[in-house]
Formats: C-alpha cells, sequence, structure tokens
C-alpha cells in the first residue's frame, strides 16, 4: 500500500524500523518556504552529511515567509508565517516521499516570526508575532496526527522571533527574540511532553532575533540573527544543566532568519540572508566548538525560510532500531502478572525509551498479582502474591533476555501480597504485605540474592505492619512510600540495601494514600496514583523525592488519568506507570521525565485492561542499577 499523501502514524514507523524497513536515514533536511524577496512556496532538500546544493522536494499548499518548521523521523510541519499578513495555516510533507505538501490543520492564531522544534510524538511553536504584538502562547500538535493546534501554556516573556530546540529527553529551550523596546538574550525550558508554562534557564551571549538553532541529543547551538544589525556569533548549551550559553565560534558570515537543520553530529544555518539573500548554508559540528564551513547552496536563493529535519538530536530516544540481539540496560520493562479483572500469569514487554502498546512476553509459574518485584540489570524477581484461592510464598525469577516464562527460585519467610519490592544490582528486598486469612498485615521486610536461587532472608522490620507501599530504590538505599495498616498513611520508610536492618524515618508523602506506584532515577523517587485517604476513589497525585537525602515529598504533577493498584518502572530518565483501577481495571500506560516535573503523556495501552500488577522495580535499568 502507498503511503503518499498520509501522515504516517509512530507505531507503523516502529514496525518498520523492526523489520529493517524504516524509509529514512535520519540525513533529511527541509528548507520550507522563504523570499526572493517575494514570498515562495518552496520545499528543497539537503543532505545534512553531505554539503552540496539541494534539489527540490515540492512545494508548500501556499507562499510564506518566518513560518515554524520542524518534524520527527516521519513528517515535516510547516506552521504559520507571512503570506504577506500572518496565517494559521499548517503544511506537512512526508520526509521518504518528494512531492507537494498537503494541509495539516489550523494554529490557534494567525502567527508569524515564530519557530518549533518536536520529539517523536509532539511538536511545539512558540512565541511570535500576532498583529499588531508579540506573544508569549506556546501551542502544540501531534506531529502523526492531521488537525488543529491546541494550547500548551506560556513563554516567560511575550517575544517574537525566538528560536526552539529539543534534546533527546524532551527538553525544549526557546531563546531569544525581540519584545519592544528591545532584543532579548532570555533561554527558557520546558518538558514537550507535559503542558505547562516555560521556566528561566539562563541567557545568550548575545541578544538577538530571528536565528537558527541546532541540536545534538545533548548540546543545542544558536547561530546568527539580528542585533537589530546581523551577527555571526554562534553560541551553545548544555541541554541537562541551566545557566548561560557559552561562544561556540563564528558563521562565514554575518547573517539573520537564517533556517535550522540538525542531525545528530551536524547542524546547517540554512538559507540565511547575509548581504542578500544568496541562498548559501553554513554547517557545524556540534559536539566540538569553533568558526562554521561553508556547506551549500539553496535551488533557489531566498532567505526567512524555516527547516525541517528527520534525524535531529531530540529523535534519538525516540523510535530505535532494536539491535538483533537485546541489550541489557536498554529500558526493557515488564509489568507480571495482576489480580483484577481475574488473576493472571501473563507477563507483559514494554520498552521504556519509546512510545507504544504493550506485547507479550510470557508467563509466572503461577496465575497471581499485587506480588512484589525487584529486578538487577538481566533479571527479575517476583515475590508473592494473591491467587485463586489463597496467598502464595512463591518466587519466581524471569530472565530479561529470554521472552519466555518464568522459572521457580524459592519461597518467601510468609505467605503475603500487597507487598513492595526493591533491588540494587546484587540484591532484592521485599516489604512488608498483607494475609486475608486471618486479616493480618505485615511489617516483615525479607530479601534474595538476585543470581541465585533460593527462599528469601530476614532482613529486618518497617516501622509498621502494612502493605500495599510503593517502592524504590537507588542503588543503596531503598524507600517504601506509603502504604496502609488498613487506614492509609502518608509515612516514607528508607533502609540501606547493602546491609540489613530494620527501616528508618524519610520523611512523608504529600497526603496519605496507599497502592501507589513506584519508580526512580538514580537520585529521584517518584510516587504515583493510589488510594485517597477514605479508600473512596483512586488519585492521580505524583510526588517525588530526593532519594539520596532525607524530608517530605513535593508536587510532581499529576497522572492521565485517577488510579490505584497501579504499577511503576523506570529508566535513567521516564518513569512509566502501567494499569490500575480508574475504578474498574485500566490499559493506560502514562509516563513523566523524572528529572522534571509535569504532567504525565500517554505512553500506550497494556493488551489488556488491570490491576494489580506486580508492585515494585520491574526493568533492567532503574535507579537501583544506576550509579
Amino acid at each position: 500500500m502507498s503511503n503518499s499523501g498520509k501522515v504516517w502514524d509512530i507505531r507503523e514507523a516502529y514496525k518498520l524500523a523492526r523489520a529493517n524497513s524504516w524509509p529514512g536515514k535520519g540525513d533529511v533536511g527541509l528548507n520550507q518556504g522563504g523570499t526572493d524577496p517575494a514570498g515562495v512556496n518552496t520545499v528543497d532538500q539537503y543532505n545534512i552529511s553531505i554539503n552540496s546544493t539541494a534539489v527540490d522536494f515540492g512545494d508548500l499548499t501556499l507562499a510564506r515567509w518566518i513560518s515554524a518548521g520542524f518534524g520527527n523521523k516521519v513528517n515535516s510541519v510547516c506552521a504559520g508565517g507571512n503570506t504577506p499578513t500572518s496565517t494559521v495555516t499548517m503544511d506537512t510533507g512526508i520526509f521518504a516521499s518528494k512531492g507537494n505538501y498537503t494541509d495539516f490543520g489550523d494554529m490557534t492564531s494567525n502567527v508569524s516570526e515564530l519557530r518549533g522544534a518536536a520529539s517523536n510524538v509532539r511538536g511545539i511553536m512558540a512565541g511570535g508575532y500576532t498583529a499588531p504584538t508579540s506573544i508569549d502562547t506556546i501551542q502544540k500538535i501531534t506531529v502523526s496526527t492531521k488537525g488543529n493546534a491546541s494550547d500548551f501554556g506560556n513563554l516567560t516573556q511575550d517575544r517574537w522571533g525566538p528560536t526552539s530546540t529539543i534534546s533527546s529527553s524532551g527538553r525544549v529551550l526557546t531563546a531569544g527574540g525581540y519584545k519592544s523596546p528591545g532584543f532579548k538574550n532570555t533561554i527558557d525550558f520546558y518538558q514537550i511532553e507535559h503542558e505547562g508554562n516555560a521556566v528561566d534557564f539562563g541567557d545568550l551571549t548575545t541578544s538577538r532575533n530571528n536565528f537558527s538553532s541546532m541540536n545534538s541529543s545533548t548540546r543545542g547551538a544558536f547561530g546568527g540573527g539580528s542585533t537589530p544589525s546581523a551577527t555571526n556569533v554562534i553560541d551553545y548549551v548544555t541541554f541537562a544543566s541551566t545557566g548561560n550559553a557559552t561562544d561556540f565560534g563564528d558563521s562565514t558570515v554575518a547573517n539573520n532568519y537564517g533556517g535550522s537543520l540538525s542531525n545528530t553530529t551536524r547542524g546547517i544555518i540554512s538559507g540565511y540572508i547575509d548581504s542578500s539573500r544568496s541562498g548559501n548554508s553554513d554547517f557545524i559540528t556540534i559536539a566540538t566548538t569553533g568558526n562554521a564551513g561553508s556547506f551549500g547552496n539553496l535551488s533557489v536563493a531566498r532567505g526567512e525560510i524555516s527547516c525541517a529535519s528527520n534525524g535531529h538530536g531530540g529523535l534519538s530516544d525516540e523510535v530505535q532500531r532494536p539491535s538483533v540481539t537485546y541489550m541489557p540496560g536498554s529500558g526493557r520493562g515488564l509489568f507480571a502478572g495482576h489480580h483484577a479483572p481475574s488473576h493472571s500469569a501473563a507477563i507483559d514487554l514494554v520498552t521504556i525509551p519509546t512510545l507504544g502498546n504493550s506485547s507479550d512476553f510470557g508467563n509466572l509459574t503461577v496465575a497471581r498479582g499485587r506480588g512484589g518485584a525487584a529486578s538487577s540489570l538481566t533479571r527479575l524477581i517476583v515475590f508473592g502474591g494473591e491467587k485463586s484461592p489463597g496467598v502464595s510464598d512463591v518466587i519466581d525469577s524471569i530472565e530479561f533476555a529470554s521472552q519466555g516464562n518464568s522459572a521457580d527460585f524459592g519461597n518467601l519467610s510468609v505467605n503475603r501480597y500487597q507487598l513492595g519490592g526493591l533491588s540494587n544490582q546484587t540484591r532484592a528486598v521485599n516489604c512488608g504485605g498483607y494475609h486475608s486469612s486471618p486479616g493480618v498485615f505485615f511489617n516483615t521486610i525479607d530479601y534474595v540474592t538476585i543470581a541465585t536461587v533460593g527462599n528469601a532472608t530476614d532482613f529486618g522490620d518497617l516501622s509498621a505492619a502494612k502493605g500495599s507501599c510503593g517502592t524504590t530504590s537507588s542503588s543503596t538505599r531503598g524507600l517504601i512510600m506509603g502504604g496502609r495498616t488498613p487506614s492509609n498513611l502518608n509515612v516514607i520508610d528508607y533502609i540501606t540495601i547493602g546491609s540489613t536492618g530494620n527501616a528508618t524515618d524519610f520523611g512523608d508523602l504529600t497526603d496519605n494514600t496507599s497502592t501507589n506506584a513506584g519508580a526512580s532515577s538514580a537520585t529521584r523517587g517518584l510516587s504515583a496514583g493510589g488510594l485517597n485517604p477514605g479508600d473512596s476513589a483512586g488519585v492521580n497525585i505524583i510526588d517525588y523525592v530526593t532519594i539520596g537525602s532525607t524530608g517530605n515529598a513535593t508536587d510532581f504533577g499529576d497522572l492521565t488519568v485517577a488510579r490505584y493498584i497501579v504499577a511503576g518502572m523506570s529508566n535513567s530518565l521516564r518513569a512509566v506507570f502501567g494499569g490500575g483501577n480508574a475504578p474498574s481495571a485500566s490499559n493506560v500506560m502514562d509516563y513523566v521525565t523524572i528529572a522534571s516535573t509535569g504532567n504525565a503523556a500517554d505512553f500506550g495501552d497494556l493488551i489488556t485492561a488491570s490491576a494489580g500488577r506486580s508492585e515494585g522495580q520491574c526493568s533492567d535499568s532503574h535507579g537501583g542499577l544506576q550509579s
């Protein structure tokens, strides 16, 4: 089936990547519209890795300039601009298929003098000019789905002519611009998956507007611009930090109104205006510093273009082409068993760095739910759980590389469910729990050595007998968050995983809750969802703490759906929360970027709507495995 004229779905693209049928290699750069000096609808194409003259790609639906351009691995978008009056129009093209653009939808208002950025899922357009004034609006679209834009949030100040760039973790920087009476050096940042207002990042080396931005997965570079005269300045920042930009080097000539193209290593200041509209372009190697070199010319000499590329650094964490052999620590996560709407042995697989639905992995030895889970780089351990009938003391082990069924590992010291799990690379710990007959909560903490097989050994005691706690860890410290006794608690306990002994008070969650999910990076622990204090409904609360300290939790944001008996997992960047009751069993998976704050975004769907997945750390790359 031909894909001509379609907007590709990101999950379809992932399937093509897995089948080695992916059409793009990340080097396609498209130069959209511009002026020569009249407006043009020309779209031409560069191979970003090869210095050369551009070739014709197709046409926009209407001639325009100073619009926003951006793309994911499949689709390019050209949004807004002057025609000569500002427009709401958004067009889209397909990187792998030369041809004319088609209508995508409309922006929320007529805007020109703006720039855009995109992950493989979402595109944003920030700032700009809507006669008679500059604006602070950030708009969003889903790049793979045609439709109108909607509100995302606001910049720290209104301005026109800023530029935007994005990292592999989804951090967007919107820099510079003009707001009467002067040019701005402001750099704002925000996470592309979390709607909300931008916050201050730092300052450019020079106040300017209408300049280019280029990015690898970790670094953003800014070139040229108006001060009001054209400048040859190039400066750069590191996405993961905050702070002021640093000098990178100089472009070949002073220029402004250039377009922005990147792959993961090379950035291009494309089709700038210098002493004329020459159509020249410069390039830099983003990971180094130094002066730019000459790249080549556009097919039609012009300036004030917008650009989109299918391999910039903001896409390197999405739609990965998997290796033939699974690589330990690459972000494989497992949701093991469940207890609602019925007990199940099913194990679902997700790849945390990508987005999409879960797939079948294998089965537990016994159909059950609400067990504890903990893992090393290569092996997942599932402790106990509720089965039909009764309560299990079984400990299973699952090899992440196997995509198959679990094996018997040993037994708990006490049959129980509603227990949590946490681990570092060598030791898996289970905490608390409940037995329905005779209706007893436990303060038990057991542990096993993950690389061996055998029964659990006593570790110590929790601060109180409780179950349904959220659990997570760093490589040295485990956290046990909330839970029930049977009333819901806000208490956070902690243990030192490498020793044995009783838990110690860490601080409190923002509210009393139980059946919450835990997830973490090496430094930050999250608690998500759960039951409200009166057990009458699920909550959408996400809290966070700094694991290496002690103290009370802080609000992080909200899940997309309030729910309880939810499971969590993570890698170093992203936490994923799956299933739960909302109030009936849900198939929803949400995700957040752990180092930021903000609301969760949709990750995909579980195979089966379910609640009571294994509680604890269910991935090969969670915070307990990071140094």
